[in-house]
């Protein structure tokens, strides 16, 4: 059997699940899907971050982008 899991609701929360229920789904159905939902949008959000970190940057430009900030800093000072 499944836990049961207890939400504290706000107003805002409130007007949520009446979106989210406004098609005769139970709130607790609803609740379920909204949490399965966001896991799966965090899950493609962490999948794309991997992809986009693991992308090749191609050969350097000659630019030392560190060295010209620090000597942007220096001239600051």
């Amino acid at each position: 059997m499944a836990d049961t899991i207890t939400v504290r609701t706000d107003e805002e929360t409130e007007h949520a699940l009446a979106v989210l229920t406004s098609d005769g789904s139970s709130r607790s159905a609803a609740i379920r899907q909204a949490v399965l939902e966001a896991a799966g949008r965090r899950e493609r959000a962490a999948e794309m971050r991997r992809a986009v970190l693991g992308m090749e940057l191609g050969a350097p430009d000659g630019v030392n982008v560190a060295e010209e900030l620090a000597r942007d800093r220096a001239d600051e000072r």
